[in-house]
């Protein structure tokens, strides 16, 4: 495994980039105000854009770190940002990455988080060497779950009362794929 940090990546529809100071105001207007965003994650919409730019800047400082990957989601269609990917819990024994994620709602349910997490999947098992990628969902949001499933990860079980969100303390479903099963398909369910 070889930490490379966050590289630019490029799909047919999308970029993911590193975050700026910058794009606080489409990060505001797109996704970070959002409160359907942020129903199922930790943090509340954000009040300001002055807020979002002070998080993003933060962000952006830690970019230094071969270890550390944080994604804006650029829709190449609008030339704005919609949403965040991050790969966190990086585990060099292990050789894992957990990936977490929120787009704006407006852009739900088009298959841009399935085609970015496609990418970063390609990003971390190519380019990085990871073994082992994983993901989990709060139980009460499976839309995020089937993005998982489409990107070819199993479902491995649901931890009870492992998360606490936006609504309280609640149950998580974990997904993974590891690298065998990534570059040999057949081996996907």
């Amino acid at each position: 495994m070889k930490n490379l940090g966050t590289q630019t990546i490029e799909t047919e529809r999308l970029i993911l980039r590193r975050i700026s100071g910058n794009d606080a105001e489409n990060g505001f207007k797109n996704w970070t105000s959002d409160p359907n965003v942020t129903t199922y994650l930790r943090w509340k919409p954000h009040e300001s854009v002055e807020y979002t730019r002070g998080v993003f800047e933060r962000w952006a400082g830690f970019y230094d770190d071969p270890a550390y990957y944080q994604w804006t989601v650029e829709l190449k269609e609008i030339g704005q940002p919609i949403g965040t990917f991050t790969g966190f819990d990086v585990d060099e024994n292990v050789e894992k990455v957990q990936i977490g994620y929120c787009i704006g709602s407006k852009w739900w349910r088009r298959g841009i988080a399935t085609e970015a997490l496609n990418a970063l999947l390609d990003f971390f098992f190519n380019k990085v060497g990871v073994n082992r990628v994983e993901a989990r969902h709060d139980t009460n949001n499976p839309n995020s779950g089937k993005v998982m499933k489409k990107c070819g990860m199993k479902y491995e079980g649901t931890y009870r009362q492992a998360y606490i969100n936006n609504t309280g303390l609640v149950d998580v479903s974990m997904y993974s794929i590891l690298a065998k099963e990534y570059f040999d398909k057949s081996l996907q369910w």
